[in-house]
Formats: structure tokens, sequence, C-alpha cells
């Protein structure tokens, strides 16, 4: 990963912090964005000169393009985009309501599809490129229905970074999309979902932030396009899915 230009979105605190800080020590150039612009600061203090703060808000296609723009003109390229930006939701599926969804929405895919569709242009310029898209196990298995819609938006993420692969991958192989997909993580997820909810850090069995950006790091460096971030998920996903589902009779 030596020498990389990695963009990382929701790079203020959590998950996207945590992977900025790992990319920075092993000799990547990141690039933070976040709306927070004293959190962001501090992030890329401890990253060092290799980080620059991009203050931006990613539900915004026009601050994305922004930073896609600045970065090629300040570094002369991006070799991966970090989609990490997201954000939960405490509501039963039976009492969603237009702005729960449109929101979770927002959040969780368009601003995934905001940078994946700014910076590809640059991508297919180059031949080359990676984007990241951090997921989520309810993105695999729908259990926790308090988190109804954020699950849907994972979901949605999870096919719209296949569908890309496979929409690319035979005209710019050298394009890859890997999709990333965590369990509970000991971040101050769960405290900012919409309408509150439990504390993450609290939770039994929370992965570390740090752990998860490792996991990251790795598949920076392996390109491999669909990774879970601890041992075991995916046998439980494969259970999930087969306990479901039977062929007909």
């Amino acid at each position: 990963m030596n020498d990389h230009v990695v963009v990382i979105t929701g790079a203020s605190s959590g998950i996207g912090a945590a992977l900025a800080e790992t990319l920075a020590r092993g000799g990547s150039a990141v690039v933070l964005v976040a709306r927070r612009a004293d959190a962001l600061q501090a992030v890329a203090a401890r990253c060092g000169p290799a980080a620059t703060a991009a203050v931006a808000d990613v539900t915004r296609r026009g601050d994305v393009e922004r930073v896609v723009d600045e970065t090629v003109a300040r570094t002369g390229r991006i070799d991966v985009w970090v989609n990490n930006a997201g954000r939960g939701i405490t509501r039963l599926p039976s009492e969603l309501t237009d702005a729960d969804i449109d929101d979770m929405m927002l959040a969780n895919v368009k601003s995934a599809l905001y940078g994946i569709q700014a910076v590809l242009p640059h991508f297919k310029e180059r031949g080359r490129g990676h984007v990241v898209n951090v997921s989520s196990m309810l993105g695999r298995m729908p259990l926790a229905t308090f988190r109804s819609a954020y699950c849907g938006a994972k979901h949605f993420l999870n096919a719209l970074t296949a569908n890309l692969r496979d929409e690319l991958g035979p005209t710019h192989p050298g394009i890859q999309f890997s999709l990333v997909s965590p369990g509970v993580v000991s971040t101050e997820f769960g405290v900012n979902a919409m309408h509150g909810g439990p504390d993450s850090r609290q939770l039994p069995n929370a992965q570390s932030a740090e752990e998860v950006a490792e996991v990251i790091a790795a598949v920076i460096a392996s390109r491999a396009p669909d990774v879970y971030t601890r041992p075991g998920a995916k046998r439980a996903v494969l259970d999930y899915l087969g306990g479901l589902t039977r062929d007909p009779d």
C-alpha cells in the first residue's frame, strides 16, 4: 500500500479515523472526508504530514465532486476510494416514515454512489482504481428489526457493489469494487443513530474500530471482492440463508 492515495469518507471518527491512521502508518497518503472540521483536523494531525483534511458533506453530490477534483489537482491521482460514511436508525419496520427511508438511502447509498460516480471517470482514464464500500452484516442478515431501514440500505449497497463489479469488469478489469461487512463495532454509531438507540460500545462482542481498519487495509492490499471482518461470519450468513429457503417440492 506504500504511496497509495486513499480517500476515506466518514473519517472524523470510528472506523474511518482508525483506517486513516492505519494506512498512514503504512505509507499511504490519506484524504480524510467528513463534515466536522475540528474532529477531522485532529485525525489528520495523528496521521502526520501525508494526511489531508477535506471538509465536505458526502450526501451532497457537489461536495463529493469537489473532493475528487481537489485531490487529483493536488496529488495527481486517486488510487482508492473508501465509502465508509453512513448512519443507523432506530425504528421498527411497521413504524417507518417516508423521511426515515429517504434519510437512510441518502446517508448509506446515495453518498456511496456519489463517490463512485465522481471518481469513476478518473479511474477509467487511468485504467485502474479501487472502490471499497463499507457495508454491514445487517446487509446480509437483517436480524435487528429496530435497524430496519438501515438493513435495507445496506442490502442496496451490496447489490450496487456487485452490479458495478459486473458492469465494469469486462471493459475495465483494472477497476475493482470491494465490499467489507463488519458486525457490531465499538464506535459512536449507536448513539448517533436517527431516533437514538443502544450504544454500540456497550454491546457484547463488539469489534474494535482498529480491528476493522486492519481488515479494510488488507482488502486494499489484496483487492479482494467481498470480505467479512470477523471469523465465522461467512458461515453464519450461509446458515442463515439456508434456514430461510428451500427448493420447491
